[in-house]
């Protein structure tokens, strides 16, 4: 248990807390919007960033989240060409950042340890300006969503009512996207790429279960996400497993736990 007082597992801690906050929390406006799938296009973008961040020198996680942003826009951009046929749009971007991440990788074998870490996760090695940044995103992402709300609950049920009622559902379409982008690009550190879109989901999942309202949902949500991340962590730290692998593995019993709940008191009422 030594670990506990460690000092970068004290950080892995602090930034496990926020991401708890923010991932759960935009994953759940992206599954109410049948858009989860997004999470994992993102990241494969934010991934490629990544790569060239470490070809070029420049902050890796600041490129993965340039990319994830450009990312988001392209995304938004083919969802109108392609109306019917929304989630073409994703599959398009993500099919786009594997091959260019894969590219990219050819180019220079000398970081491909350090790009593990961004592709699994390694919560164990989040630096100073790493917690900075991601704090700075969860203040963003917190404050938008505050004085947001309203309109993003009504975006996110009736995007057409909120188009009739003069609400530029164009601009809070971009918004949500950037905000996931955010979202995702200070993720992938803590709990990988290939992971990031579990974060973003199963929370969201959870929450739906148990939820009786929108408000109550949300809170839901985050709470599961804290849950998981802090459990996971502690597990992770005294059994020496994989971080981001233990978060996910304990989000999903919960779910399984919850949805095995719920059909045993419907079955006995």
């Amino acid at each position: 248990m030594e670990i506990l007082g460690s000092e970068f597992f004290q950080r892995a801690l602090a930034g496990g807390l926020l991401i708890g906050i923010t991932a759960p929390l935009i994953g759940f406006f992206l599954v109410l919007r049948r858009l989860s799938m997004i999470g994992d296009a993102l990241s494969h973008v934010s991934i490629a960033g990544v790569a060239l961040g470490f070809l070029t020198g420049l902050y890796p996680m600041a490129a993965g989240l340039l990319f994830a942003i450009a990312a988001s826009f392209a995304i938004e951009k083919l969802r109108k060409a392609y109306k019917s046929y929304a989630e073409l749009s994703i599959a398009i971007i993500m099919s786009g950042g594997v091959g260019l991440a894969s590219i990219l990788f050819t180019l220079d074998r000398g970081f491909s340890v350090s790009i593990d870490s961004y592709l699994f996760g390694s919560i164990y090695t989040l630096s100073a300006s790493d917690l900075t940044t991601i704090a700075v995103v969860t203040a963003v992402i917190l404050i938008v969503i505050r004085s947001q709300i309203k309109e993003l609950f009504l975006l996110t049920f009736d995007e057409d009512a909120a188009a009739v009622s003069g609400l530029p559902v164009r601009f809070y379409n971009v918004m949500i996207s950037v905000l996931t982008a955010l979202v995702i690009s200070v993720s992938i550190k803590i709990v990988g790429a290939l992971l990031v879109s579990a974060l973003l989901t199963i929370p969201a999942a959870c929450g739906l279960l148990v939820g009786r309202s929108f408000r109550q949902s949300i809170v839901w949500v985050v709470v599961i996400g804290e849950f998981a991340v802090i459990a996971g962590l502690i597990v992770a730290g005294v059994w020496n497993l994989a971080p981001g692998g233990t978060i996910v593995m304990l989000l999903i019993a919960f779910l399984l736990l919850m949805l095995a709940v719920k059909r045993g008191m419907k079955t006995s009422g």
